[in-house]
């Protein structure tokens, strides 16, 4: 057992045959064991669940949204109102993203200056200012435990100069975030960019490292590009961030995404997959997804997962069809539950693997699975949070 790393972040142990490490990653709300997985709850809620119910899934640690929140209800009411922890009532960890990504996705007219992101509002059109400066004082309102430098997202395939530009742009970014960063019990993560040309990530590699930051997230994929491309990115990235840090792949959320990117050394991930394609009646199961608005559900008294022992699987499959045929509220919250408990049970399952020195069979044995039963249908599943 070999062990590096100090107060941040711990590696407790590394896999005998693949790049995966175990961890133990500290906040001022607790400790989370990597890898770890990261329910999304946007607009400080995960939605439909409560948090104790998150909780019992295994979760211990949630991402919630700069942007969402800086337009609704404001940071200021956050603050006023205790904090987010205290404000949506989870008292756990929690990560929040600067938002560079949802002004890249959900806002309208988005102008983007050296000074920062202009955009109009997708709530009600106004125009809104997002710096690094205020990113970083929306993140110390809410008190989240880890928060993000902002940075320049773009679409993938891309011209090398609009990939170039808006590195370069994220890391003149991130110094002024930390500058501006204040807090002593919130981390600070530094984002890589640099799209899909190595030469550019190695050298926002560089930069960030030399700047120092509490831990270091991989943004910019899962925006267009095939899973190949992301994995060649994580081949060169991740081995290259301090292995003393916690490494963090952004809004990337397939199941089998998640293993390969353990395979190469990543801690963290966030993505709304479990809860938007339970919304949408998709259950992630050991077998492979169901859809469970099929009519061969009607009758069928097994529960989604029979290997499954969250509070979901109590109930039959031909039940939970019903709820989403009668359009009640029950089968969205039951079957997003069920699939955070999944992906709880699968970063487990990951860390025993490593663990047992063996986490290159078990990813073997998860592809050749999934492979079989369409576990990676791009019709369903989908790959980036919002």
């Amino acid at each position: 057992m070999s062990t590096v790393g100090g107060e941040i972040f711990s590696v407790v142990r590394t896999d005998s045959q693949t790049l995966a490490r175990c961890g133990i990653l500290r906040t001022a709300h607790g400790i989370v064991h990597t890898p770890a997985f990261m329910p999304v709850g946007t607009q400080a809620t995960i939605k439909g669940l409560l948090p104790h119910l998150v909780e019992g899934t295994g979760t211990e640690i949630i991402l919630s949204n700069t942007y969402h929140l800086l337009l609704r209800p404001k940071p200021e009411t956050v603050a006023a109102l205790g904090g987010l922890h205290r404000f949506m009532g989870w008292h756990k960890p929690i990560l929040t993203d600067s938002g560079g990504f949802q002004v890249f996705s959900l806002a309208q007219l988005t102008r983007i200056e050296e000074r920062g992101a202009v955009f109009r509002s997708h709530l009600d059109g106004s125009l809104v200012e997002l710096t690094p400066e205020r990113a970083i004082e929306v993140q110390e309102l809410l008190g989240s435990d880890i928060a993000m430098v902002l940075d320049h997202v773009v679409a993938l395939p891309n011209e090398r100069s609009v990939i170039e530009d808006a590195m370069e742009r994220s890391l003149r970014w991130a110094e002024r975030c930390q500058k501006a960063h204040q807090r002593k019990d919130q981390w600070l993560f530094g984002i890589v960019q640099g799209g899909l040309e190595p030469d550019l990530r190695l050298r926002c590699v560089e930069e960030l490292v030399q700047m120092g930051f509490d831990g270091y997230a991989i943004g910019g994929l899962s925006v267009g590009e095939p899973p190949a491309e992301m994995y060649r990115i994580l081949d060169v990235v991740a081995p290259s961030l301090p292995a003393e840090r916690p490494r963090y792949l952004m809004g990337v959320g397939r199941p089998i995404d998640l293993l390969e990117a353990i395979a190469r050394g990543v801690d963290l991930f966030d993505c709304v997959m479990p809860t938007r394609n339970g919304r949408n009646a998709m259950a992630f199961t050991e077998a492979g997804p169901l859809r469970m608005r099929n009519a061969c559900h009607e009758r069928d008294p097994r529960p989604m997962d029979p290997t499954c022992p969250c509070l979901a699987c109590t109930f039959s499959r031909g039940y939970i069809r019903h709820l989403f045929m009668a359009r009640e509220m029950l089968g969205p919250i039951l079957v997003s539950l069920h699939n955070i408990a999944f992906y709880q049970r699968l970063l487990r399952q990951a860390r025993a693997a490593i663990e047992a020195g063996s986490f290159g069979d078990f990813l073997e044995e998860k592809r050749a699975t999934w492979s079989r039963t369409t576990m990676e249908d791009e019709d369903e599943l989908e790959n980036r949070s919002s």
